[in-house]
């Protein structure tokens, strides 16, 4: 099997080829998500997409429609084993119906133009005009009673490269599968009904892929665990969410969108699962952030390594293939070749001011589908679905401040936390964008007014310089709020990374209208985390005496934050976004960082139709 960018996915679906036999819970239901079908297609489809369609449709439409793929442990595992086989690439002798001489061809590229199939083979085994494919795989032969047998993927890949042979003048009439795992050649015979088999899924692929339909996941499937997509497709939390009312072991109450209800009836469904949900996203990503927080600091590339130079001495050096993404602050340079090296890996490079202000992002191509975007544009103009969007969002903020005066404050005021719940009940029933913005305006007024109780320090002269009597920006006039603004540009960076990496556009939200330079999507989906992330990284970071008051300087009217301020509201904001949560619909524990990822496809699901409604994130 040759290893190319997409072509890894047969190593990381399939991972050690320990596919079980299909069960009646290797299906999939649900509903579908709806995309355009007016898209062109390449004119070849490769023969390695076969075995995807095969073994998974929703993942072929990821890889070969729009063009998605994500590495893990197991990909880059088969790239390694296959680096042998794709150094070298050897001439394929022309068929020869009398020639005797035996010949070894590696890495040979054919088509089909009567078919449309493009075969990239592993090894062409053959003497004068017969010719036999060898496709080299992974892991290990499907173990039946009668003997290892290949799974049905890889005969259907290893088919379709037999028939770009025969259309190429060859005969052929087997192919062979080298199974890595177990050093065992098993052999594909290619007669008529495989043929058959092999043409009519050719056909059926096709046809999903200009489908307007999009193949929904697999449910409980033991294919998904070691799939590399699997963060992207989320196959069991779609199903979960997408699913129709049972009992189960969750309820959880998700609004509907408008057009499924009666106009004057928000009605509340109950959102249950049979089992647990299986955490098969990581909890925690390995990658980390890079932070340049100084004056006069040059980030530059040496390999693959990032370093960062102060009046030319080196002071830090950092792997590419360690970084998330990388933060600048005021007067830093980067050199191209830092630039071009983070952006090929699609690391992002965001932008701030000296105070901490966001500017924005520098990227690589990122996705390059438009299917999201252009569903994201077109929803924009609903303004039903921008309002069930906007209630869900409004409801969960403000129970997300109550959650966070319970846990925090010393004595919350009951006054506040019945306040609280009646404007989160009052979201989900607005009529209008205008009215949620009041509601939301009115909750933030009573919350804010407690946030004073949950900032605990005892000593006096603390106390007063943390002294908090409303929120103000703008500049912030005060400590506290100079932690909070900057504690929300970090957030906004998040979100704004999080949209391009779903595929969204930034700027265009549903809650949020346009605005020129803002990243209305990004301020809908961290709404409800500003409690959450944001907030609770200010208090620890007093609380804690993480910050001081030697931590900010005062100019007029104005408060700002040193480079050790900065630097220590970093590092609350960070252990924050790291901690653990359990997820309240789905029951796994994962970080607030991949929880950020895990919302925006969700709303993804619901803006392309696969979901009816956006669950909120609360924690209890």
């Amino acid at each position: 099997m040759a290893i190319h960018p997409t072509d890894q996915s047969a190593t990381a679906a399939k991972a050690d080829q320990s596919k079980t036999a299909p069960t009646s819970t290797d299906r999939s239901r649900g509903p579908q998500r709806r995309r355009p079908s007016n898209v062109e297609l390449p004119e070849h489809l490769p023969a390695r997409m076969l075995n995807e369609f095969v073994y998974c449709p929703r993942l072929f439409y990821y890889e070969w429609v729009e063009g998605l793929f994500v590495h893990n442990t197991d990909t880059v595992d088969g790239a390694q084993r296959h680096e042998k086989i794709d150094s070298k690439s050897d001439p394929l002798p022309a068929p020869d119906q009398d020639g005797p001489e035996r010949f070894h061809a590696r890495s040979v590229e054919l088509t089909s133009d009567t078919l449309g199939i493009i075969a990239k083979i592993d090894l062409v085994e053959g003497i004068g005009a017969r010719a036999t494919p060898v496709d080299y795989k992974r892991g290990a032969p499907r173990d039946t009673p009668e003997g290892p047998e290949p799974w049905p993927a890889d005969r259907m890949q290893v088919s379709a490269q037999a028939l770009v042979l025969r259309e190429n003048g060859y005969e052929c009439d087997e192919a062979v599968l080298y199974y890595d795992r177990t050093r065992q050649r098993v052999r594909v015979p290619i007669d008529d009904a495989l043929v058959q088999e092999t043409i009519d899924t050719l056909e059926r692929a096709r046809a999903a892929a200009r489908s307007s339909l999009i193949p929904p996941p697999l449910v409980d499937s033991p294919k998904c665990p070691r799939c590399s997509l699997v963060g992207i497709c989320l196959p069991d939390e779609t199903e979960a969410i997408g699913e129709a009312t049972d009992p189960g072991s969750r309820p959880r109450q998700i609004p509907l969108l408008p057009d499924e209800v009666d106009d004057d009836v928000f009605e509340i469904i109950e959102q249950a699962t049979d089992a647990p949900i299986r955490r098969l996203v990581p909890a925690r990503d390995d990658l980390r952030p890079l932070y340049i927080n100084g004056n006069g600091l040059s980030i530059g590339r040496t390999s693959e390594v990032l370093q960062v130079r102060e009046k030319g001495k080196v002071l830090q050096e950092v792997r590419l293939n360690e970084v998330s993404h990388v933060n600048v602050f005021g007067n830093n340079q980067l050199t191209a070749a830092a630039i071009h090296g983070l952006c090929r890996l699609e690391k992002p490079i965001a932008h701030f001011s000296f105070g901490g202000w966001f500017y924005g992002v520098t990227q690589g191509m990122g996705l390059k589908n438009v299917f999201l975007r252009r569903d994201q544009f077109r929803r924009a103009d609903d303004r039903p679905f921008c309002l069930a969007v906007a209630r869900s969002i409004v409801s969960t903020k403000v129970r997300n401040q109550r959650t966070l005066l319970k846990r925090n404050h010393e004595e919350p005021p009951r006054t506040s936390l019945d306040a609280l719940k009646r404007f989160a009940d009052q979201a989900l029933r607005a009529e209008a964008l205008d009215e949620l913005l009041g509601i939301e305006g009115n909750a933030a007024r009573i919350y804010f007014a407690a946030l004073p109780g949950m900032i605990k320090l005892e000593d006096d002269a603390e106390r007063i310089e943390f002294d908090f009597r409303t929120r103000n920006r703008r500049p912030p006039r005060d400590p506290v709020n100079a932690l909070l603004s900057f504690a929300y540009s970090l957030l906004t960076r998040d979100f704004t990374i999080a949209c391009h990496v779903v595929g969204f556009d930034p700027f265009m939200g549903f809650y949020h209208q346009p605005r020129f330079g803002r990243p209305a999507l990004a301020l809908d989906l961290m709404e409800g985390f500003r409690p959450l992330v944001a907030d609770s990284a200010v208090l620890t970071a007093i609380n804690t005496r993480m910050v001081q008051p030697s931590d900010f300087i005062r100019v007029g009217g104005a408060v700002a934050m040193t480079n050790g301020g900065r630097k220590a509201l970093i590092r609350a904001y960070e252990q924050r976004i790291d901690t653990l949560v359990s997820h309240p619909i789905f029951g796994y524990r994962v970080s607030y960082r991949r929880v950020f990822e895990i919302q925006a496809r969700l709303l993804a699901r619901v803006v392309t139709g696969e979901l009816s409604a956006l669950p909120g994130f609360e924690t209890r």
